[in-house]
């Protein structure tokens, strides 16, 4: 089992073709993700158990324990990490039964690089949707209602878009982090979109929550606001 030594966000890729496997580790992490490897369905119920990923990729055709048997075992334990399931078996049947067993998305090899990509961020985009409530100032943000609140009352629940909330998601997980736009591009928006996106999104949300909801840092990028 092995690591990249980058920063979150995290997947945990449990593929027994060492060659495939290392393939989609470097593209990954090209994409700006931290990527460990499990060879075998064992290493990666005990990965998936001991540490905290954002996105799971499990091969269906994994030894020691088949793919969607390890898949239902972290189901049974109450890991809701999401999850895509990879695998040359393409009938209705073999998709139902990997989306039964707990899949959040199902691929068929062979299958194209940019398609993986973009249903890996659109997991990890769900993973942000469901994680605790997180502090954003003096308020706090709950992703799974997509609101901005206020413990104290002082102030109204203020409602975020679905693009809106993983961004501030985003920023508000490493509060202290600066964010290239490149970044936030990779992490919460489609390939198709531009820096401009980013900045138009962090307009919305100063808008909604204040300016100094998200700060500025010159010629780098965005952060949570400070106050």
């Amino acid at each position: 089992m092995t690591t990249s030594e980058t920063t979150a966000p995290r997947v945990l890729l449990v593929e027994d073709d060492r060659q495939l496997a290392e393939m989609l580790s470097a593209l990954l992490i090209e994409e700006g993700y931290q990527v460990t490897i499990a060879p075998d369905g064992q290493r990666g119920l005990h990965a998936a158990l001991t540490l905290e990923f954002e996105v799971l990729i499990i091969d269906r055709g994994i030894p020691v324990l088949e793919g969607l048997d390890l898949l239902r075992a972290l189901r049974g334990r109450a890991v809701n990490t999401p999850a895509l399931v990879l695998t040359a078996r393409g009938t209705l049947a073999d998709r139902v039964e990997g989306l039964d067993a707990g899949a959040e998305d199902y691929l068929v090899k062979p299958f194209e690089i940019p398609e993986l990509l973009a249903r890996v961020r659109a997991l990890h985009r769900r993973h942000l949707t469901a994680v605790a409530a997180l502090p954003v100032g003096a308020r706090l943000l709950v992703p799974a209602s997509r609101t901005v609140v206020d413990p104290g009352g002082r102030t109204d629940e203020v409602a975020l878009s679905e693009r809106e909330c993983a961004l501030l998601t985003v920023l508000a997980r490493s509060p202290r982090q600066v964010f290239t736009r490149q970044q936030l591009l990779e992490l919460v928006f489609d390939r198709a979109d531009t820096g401009g996106t980013v900045d138009t999104y962090v307009h919305y949300l100063r808008r909604k929550l204040g300016r100094t909801a998200v700060d500025t840092v010159r010629g780098v990028g965005y952060r949570l606001g400070t106050r």
